[in-house]
């Protein structure tokens, strides 16, 4: 019995901490739009053509969110949870 409750809690484990892992990804790519009355962003991945729309999370200020820009966001289903803008790399300075 010791030996089954065991293996059931490990099984248990297993599945919350594969749950967690997967409930939020990131994706880089390029905000096209910004619609602020709607709350959502038009995102097009980084590698594709395709344009997606994307609900925003209450916590995020889409003021500071401006069209054109490369960015990492952070997704919980259809909804961002979160945006980075991608800082373009620093011109290389000597030879």
């Amino acid at each position: 019995m010791n030996r089954l409750t065991a293996v059931l809690i490990s099984v248990v484990l297993i599945v919350v901490l594969a749950s967690i892992a997967s409930a939020a990804e990131t994706q880089k790519g390029t905000i096209k739009a910004v619609d602020s009355n709607a709350g959502t962003i038009t995102f097009c991945q980084e590698g594709t053509r395709d344009n997606i729309t994307l609900r925003a999370d209450k916590s995020i200020d889409l003021s500071k969110v401006k069209p054109d820009t490369k960015a990492e966001v952070t997704l919980d289903k259809d909804t961002v949870k979160d945006i980075k803008e991608m800082k373009k790399p620093k011109a290389a300075v000597g030879c």
